[in-house]
């Protein structure tokens, strides 16, 4: 599960191809001609990549031009050669956003086949269309146009013109991509007088060629970022620059953000006056609390009230992408975005006397640098100070502030994730603190492996025959429980078993479910309960007088895992869990009538920087007693440690497919 709730920004990258900022217009090209640039590209001979690369980035060219009165001008080329038919997945077209604040002058795209034919597309062909969804509305839509003849061999080029007035001045220059990068350029223009700093990130700073105002930036032969399984998000791991414009006139400076405080300093003025509440909100919250003493419970009635009354659903006009609609607004409409619902949820808060604060903050791990003060973040929660006296025993997500002590960190908008805990894609993650004096960094913290536990028990019986039948229980809290729910709650009640027929089957050769309950689904505070039971027949292999048992007969293996080294190379980027996690085994397995255990494994202990691993069998009255812990410290494991965890895991999978070897006594 992962939250799709954005702050709306234009300052995000506009493709998998780079960045979007650029100058004056280019002259009108007759006919179907191609320009000069993208021919020079399309003439470059294509190194010999490895087959499953899909294209090559010849060239992608950014100019951005900053204007006295602090608008931006901007132009972007691109040329791309495509070598495989999948490459029509992400470069048979560009797609160029614009609203109120944003307008695109000039639209241009071209092929140039294989055998040298030029095709062309422009204004007439252009698609507008705009970003609404069944849970957004915005005013930013797109200008689309779809390349011709877009097949392996050729090579498509697109060149676009922007005017921006910026909410902030600041730029990102992406110049790493999925596919290789023969040539990225950024150049850049600036007023008389204008200053600016550039932070490179993933890739070693490079210093501009200078003449007059203008600085280019080039760099050649950019490897993919090559997509691996469970990796860090992409973005996080490729090459780019963060730009921040300084201009020389005052009243433009304010648009400038050399450091947190000041990004702290420009939200908070944004949001001065959002929080205040109704009279109806007041009304609410009397309501919501009306005979609850105790404190804590006061605010998870209306930490509650927000996730589960109040439906996501995003109108975003002009800076609306950053600044929420007032409370009263959305209390009225009963609805709003992560930001609204942050807004609505410290408007009711402080009629407790509560106080709370803004927190941005990206989904994705790494992409906030702790160097790089800016605005791109894409979603919105808060910090909720406990007043004194609130016991925060099992309060997992708070961080302590040296200013402002106890924050409860919550997110409103996820509402399968209750007050105390923090979702998987925010923890171990840096949050922007806004308070009334600015803004501070915060390490969003990783909750420990306990509080995402799930413990399953189970009691087996096995007939001489190698036949078994089964009870189990499992019981989940944290992020166990909210990834199962998920998973429930987003599929037909008359398909759910099919969720249990799915579990069952990556253990289990052959079986039958023969009953299933859930326990607690929609009581989202309380541990999730999964009740079933099954029979597999000819689940114990016989060899003669010899039943082969696993005794971990059912649950997720370290073999999945495996497979994230499995690949004919070697893993170029680090393993990314989604949290720390324990998982507990209890089985126990009536063993058949006549038949005795020939012989027990020995406990296994197995610890790693990143996990650990125990398991232990006993045999007592007939019952084969089976306990295994497995537990995730740690959610990046860098790539210097893979060959580490590997063989963790390794030990742990020929543990967990280890058999009992049963022998039938007597004659």
């Amino acid at each position: 599960m992962r939250s799709q709730q954005r702050i709306t920004r234009l300052a995000a990258p506009l493709s998998a191809i780079g960045a979007l900022l650029l100058w004056f217009a280019p002259q009108a090209l007759a006919g179907d001609s191609a320009p000069d640039w993208l021919r020079a590209a399309a003439q470059q001979r294509t190194p010999d990549y490895d087959k499953d690369t899909v294209a090559v980035i010849l060239l992608d060219e950014t100019q951005t031009t900053v204007q006295d009165n602090g608008e931006i001008d901007t132009r972007h080329r691109g040329a791309i050669r495509l070598l495989r038919p999948e490459a029509r997945k992400d470069y048979s077209s560009i797609d160029v956003p614009f609203d109120k604040d944003t307008k695109v002058s000039y639209l241009k795209a071209w092929t140039i086949e294989a055998n040298g034919k030029e095709l062309s597309v422009g204004d007439k062909d252009v698609i507008e269309h705009g970003y609404t969804d069944a849970e957004e509305y915005t005013d930013v839509r797109a200008r689309y146009l779809q390349f011709p003849e877009a097949n392996p061999g050729n090579v498509v080029g697109f060149e676009f013109v922007q005017r921006q007035r910026p909410y902030v001045f600041e730029d990102s220059w992406w110049f790493q991509d999925e596919v290789p990068v023969t040539t990225a350029r950024f150049i850049l223009q600036l007023p008389k007088g204008w200053e600016f700093t550039t932070d490179w990130f993933n890739y070693p700073e490079q210093k501009p060629q200078i003449s007059g105002n203008q600085y280019t930036w080039e760099v050649q032969n950019l490897p993919a970022v090559e997509i691996e399984p469970d990796m860090p998000p992409w973005r996080s791991l490729a090459g780019w620059v963060g730009v921040k414009y300084f201009p020389s006139d005052p009243a433009l400076r304010a648009k400038s953000s050399g450091s947190w405080k000041d990004v702290g300093l420009w939200y908070a003025g944004l949001t001065q006056s959002s929080r205040n509440a109704s009279p109806e909100i007041k009304q609410k919250v009397a309501e919501l609390t009306s005979g609850i003493p105790d404190m804590l419970d006061k605010i998870r009635a209306l930490t509650e009230y927000m996730q589960r009354s109040i439906r996501y659903y995003a109108i975003e006009i002009g800076i609306g992408g950053y600044q929420p609609h007032p409370a009263g607004e959305v209390f009225a409409h009963q609805y709003g975005d992560c930001k609204d619902k942050a807004t609505l949820l410290g408007s009711m808060l402080a009629q407790l006397g509560v106080e709370t604060y803004y927190v941005l903050i990206d989904t994705d791990r790494g992409f906030v640098h702790e160097k790089y003060p800016s605005v791109a973040f894409d979603h919105a929660i808060l910090a909720i100070r406990l007043p004194d006296g609130v016991p925060d025993t099992n309060l997992y997500a708070v961080v302590h502030d040296e200013k402002l002590g106890r924050l409860l960190i919550f997110d409103p908008t996820n509402e399968r994730v209750p007050l105390g805990y923090l979702p998987w894609y925010l923890q171990q993650s840096y949050g922007l603190l806004v308070a009334p004096d600015g803004g501070e960094l915060v390490s969003m913290p990783l909750l420990p492996p306990a509080t995402n536990r799930l413990l399953r028990t189970a009691k087996f019986n096995l007939t001489p025959a190698g036949d078994l039948t089964g009870e189990v229980q499992e019981i989940a809290w944290g992020g166990p429980a909210a990834q199962q729910r998920e998973e429930f709650l987003t599929a037909q009640p008359s398909k759910r078993a099919e969720i249990f027929d799915r579990f069952l089957s990556r253990s289990l050769n052959s079986f039958t479910l023969t009953g299933a309950t859930l326990g607690n689904l929609e009581q989202f505070e309380r541990t999730l309960t999964l009740d079933f039971k099954f029979v597999s027949p000819g689940y114990a292999n016989a060899a003669g007088d010899l039943l082969f048992v696993r005794p971990r007969v059912v649950g997720d293996t370290s073999a999945g895992m495996l497979r994230l080294f499995a690949e004919q190379k070697p893993r170029k980027y680090p393993v990314e869990f989604e949290e720390a996690t324990r998982q507990d085994d209890v089985f126990d397995i009536n063993l058949p009538a006549g038949y005795a255990v020939d012989g027990l494994p020995p406990p296994v202990q197995s610890d790693c920087e990143y996990a650990k691993y125990s398991s232990e069998m006993k045999v007592a009255d007939g019952v084969l007693h089976y306990k295994r812990t497995f537990e995730v410290r740690d959610v990046i494991v860098p790539t210097e440690k893979l060959a580490e965890m590997r063989s963790f895991l390794e030990h742990v999978a020929a543990d967990e497919q280890s058999a009992v070897v049963l022998r039938r006594a007597g004659p």
